[in-house]
Parts: C-alpha cells; sequence; structure tokens
C-alpha cells in the first residue's frame, strides 16, 4: 500500500470551527456538554453531522441501532470499506472533544480527501455510534456491542434510563431508528481517534498515541442490605449500617488494586444510599465497582478477590450482600497492521509518538472483535476527561486528524 506524502495535512481552522460549532449543541452548565445519547440535543447534534456529511457529498446509512453511517465511494465496488469514527454522545457533565474528536475529525479527513481530489480504491465511511458513553442506557459501548454481536438488539431495546425509559422507545421517540441490520456491514478496517483521557502523553511531551491495546473492564454492582435506622437512638451495637458495609468493601477495592499496580485500577463511581437520609442510618445501598486491566488473569482475580472479601466483611457486620455483574470486555489487542500504519503515519508526520494502553473503553474495543481495529490518541489537559473542563489544544486535535487521515489513506489505497 502505497503511503500518503508527509505535505498532505487536514485544514486546522475547519476541524476546529466544526467542533465548537458541535458543541453549541446540549450546551452543560460550566463550558462543556450535556447531550446525553438518545435526547433531543443527541437528535439535534445528529442532524448537524448528517448536514455536514451531506454537504461533502457522503452518503448517509443508519442501521436500527441509530448507528450512522456517511460513505464517501470507492474505485472498487467490491471493495470493503475502511471505517473511521467515534459517538457524539457526551456524558451528563462531559467534554466538547470525547467522542466529537473522533467522528468530526472523519469528516474533515473527508473534507480534505475533497479538496485535494483524492480518490482510493475501497470506500470510506465515517461513523457515529450510538450511546457509546453508557451513562443514561447502561452499558457502555451498547450499540458497537449489538453490532459486534455481543448483546442482542431486543437486550439493548429493553435497557432503561433512571426514569425507567427504554432504549427503544427512546430512539423511536427522536426518529433515529434506522432501516439497516445491525451488524450486516462488513469492514476492511476501522480507526478510531480519540483524546487520551489520561495523562501520560501529555506528561511525556508526546503528541500521538500509538494504542496497541486496550484494558479489559468489570463492572460489577454490589447491593449491600442491612436495617434502616434512626440515627440518634439506636444502639452502636444493635446497628445494621449499610453505608458502613459499603465504606469497608471500597476500601478492600482500593487495596485489590493496588496489590497489582502499576497497570490495574478500581474504584466505585456509582454510589446510591437508602434512604439517603441525614437522620437514617442505611438500610441498603447499591455500587458499582469498577475494576481494569490489561490482563484477563488480573481482572479475574480481581473479581473473586471482591465477592470473597465483601461477603467476608457482610457476615461479620451481619449484613446480606449480593452481586451481579452489569459490564465488561476482555482487554483487546489490536491489528498489528493497522497500528503499523498508524505508528508509521505519526513517523511521516514528524510527530512525536509512543506506543499506549487505552484505560478506558471505546468502540472500536468492539470491531476489533470483526475487523481490523487500531486507535490514535491525542493528549489532553491534564489528563481530564468526562468533566465539563475536559480541554484539547488545536494542534493537538490537528495532529491526531492528520494521522488518521494518513492511516486510512494508506489502509483505502490511493488511486493515482
Amino acid at each position: 500500500m502505497a503511503a500518503p506524502g508527509e505535505n498532505l495535512r487536514i485544514d486546522p481552522a475547519r476541524l476546529w470551527e466544526s467542533l465548537m460549532e458541535m458543541a453549541k449543541i446540549g450546551p452543560g452548565v460550566a463550558g462543556g456538554n450535556n447531550r446525553q445519547t438518545l435526547t433531543d440535543a443527541d437528535a439535534e447534534g445528529r442532524a448537524l453531522f448528517r448536514k455536514w456529511c451531506e454537504e461533502a457529498g457522503l452518503t448517509m446509512g443508519v442501521d436500527s441501532m441509530g448507528n450512522m453511517f456517511a460513505t464517501r465511494p470507492g474505485e472498487d465496488a467490491q471493495a470493503l470499506p475502511v471505517y473511521m469514527g467515534s459517538h457524539l454522545d457526551t456524558q451528563p457533565t462531559g467534554g466538547k472533544y470525547d467522542g466529537v474528536l473522533g467522528v468530526l475529525g472523519g469528516l474533515e479527513a473527508i473534507r480534505t480527501m475533497n479538496d485535494l481530489g483524492i480518490r482510493t480504491k475501497h470506500p470510506i465511511v465515517v461513523t457515529n455510534w450510538t450511546n457509546e458513553e453508557g451513562t443514561r442506557f447502561a452499558p457502555a459501548m451498547l450499540a458497537s456491542g449489538v453490532f459486534a454481536g455481543v448483546h442482542t438488539q431486543d437486550w439493548a431495546y429493553g435497557r432503561e434510563d433512571a426514569e425507567g425509559k427504554s432504549f427503544g422507545d427512546e430512539i423511536k421517540r427522536i426518529g433515529w431508528v434506522g432501516d439497516e441490520e445491525v451488524g450486516a456491514r462488513k469492514m476492511h478496517a476501522m480507526f478510531e481517534l480519540h483524546i487520551e483521557q489520561g495523562p501520560i502523553l501529555e506528561a511525556e511531551g508526546k503528541e500521538i498515541g500509538v494504542v496497541t491495546h486496550g484494558q479489559g473492564l468489570s463492572w460489577t454492582q454490589v447491593t449491600i442490605t442491612g436495617k434502616d435506622s434512626h440515627t440518634g437512638s439506636t444502639p452502636m451495637p444493635m446497628r445494621k449500617n449499610a453505608g458502613l458495609g459499603m465504606a469497608r468493601v471500597l476500601q478492600l477495592v482500593d487495596e485489590i488494586a493496588w496489590s497489582h499496580a502499576p497497570h490495574a485500577v478500581g474504584a466505585a463511581g456509582h454510589v446510591d444510599v437508602y434512604p439517603n437520609s441525614r437522620n437514617v442510618i442505611p438500610g441498603r445501598v447499591v455500587f458499582t465497582v469498577d475494576f481494569r486491566s490489561p490482563e484477563l488473569a488480573v481482572i479475574k482475580d480481581m473479581e473473586e478477590r471482591l465477592k470473597a472479601g465483601a461477603r467476608e466483611i457482610c457476615d461479620e457486620m451481619g449484613l446480606g450482600v449480593e452481586f451481579e455483574k452489569v459490564g465488561g470486555f476482555d482487554p483487546v489487542t489490536f491489528d498489528e497492521g493497522c497500528v503499523a500504519a498508524v505508528r508509521g503515519a505519526a513517523e511521516r508526520l514528524g510527530y512525536s509518538h509512543m506506543n499506549i494502553i487505552s484505560g478506558a473503553g471505546h468502540d472500536a474495543c468492539w470491531i476489533n472483535r470483526v475487523a481490523p481495529t487500531a486507535m490514535i490518541m491525542c493528549p489532553c489537559v491534564g489528563g481530564l476527561s468526562h468533566n465539563e473542563a475536559e480541554e484539547i489544544s488545536p494542534e493537538w486535535a490537528a495532529a491526531g486528524t492528520d494521522v488518521l487521515l494518513h492511516a486510512v489513506l494508506e489502509t483505502a489505497e490511493i488511486v493515482e
């Protein structure tokens, strides 16, 4: 495959303008975004993306999970397409770049190809995957998971948000149920550009992260049951404090993660306490333990130690405990050929780079099961993400998109 010339670059100002325009949809309260999946804001963001794609001469396809596929034709109608993309949905207090950079970076790559009259053997497709964040409808990466055969569509449609609204009802409500069968599309390869969401690239002074692996993830929902009673009149020996049990289990979670340092991590980000009153000892708590590691054996060890240790803690305190696996995926090794295309692009363009393991889950982790896949990362300030203060520089965005453009063109094969 012929490599593109090193002088081939995207239009940084146009990319940045697109990012800022999309950020106006579903604004947050502190400078970021609240464009949760299948909300009216999500529908508005999708409509803007579709408009931009059509203006770029792309043909839009949508499947029944709402995944959007904007296609630029190739010279060989029989050649499988090269995909690039990420997601437009955000956390409730999300930033302007998480996921969005990968979608609009893909669109900018197409615009650059159009500007320069570049033709490719393989078609090229820009994708917006539905509900990557999983913040409204768990689990994360839901629609790419259905595409890859990890979940069934019926199961996905039945997922409910905190208000009891189902995914299936909400995607119909906002009008984004497409007519394509999910997963029917075949891919030559897929590339996902994303901000790092961690501090490593910035700390190392590198412009590009060449993602070789993705951490595995395990979400275990823990329910501890005690007895809610008055905080003032219940004697200490007679208390069955579910909140205290949770505190001790969370200390255990931290100890387990540290025992597998430096690559394993663990914490609980979701906590519900009942009845959540100032003068009532908690009678029930529900929380989700998030363990991650690039090694499957480590994840399994952390899961087993959590269950054994939590049972011991709760038995000693006279509390009940139940466990439910509510999400997870095995560690990912990305395709060697696609990773080499990313590394070669960074070298050709003169960008400083390093190999990196993704600490977060991404749609590419599921798509890697059905097609050769790789990821490109750019730094983010302070490693901060899933926060309205999330920030990147226009230069970082441009560098990542330049590498995306080159890796995709090399894989899609430029026609002279």
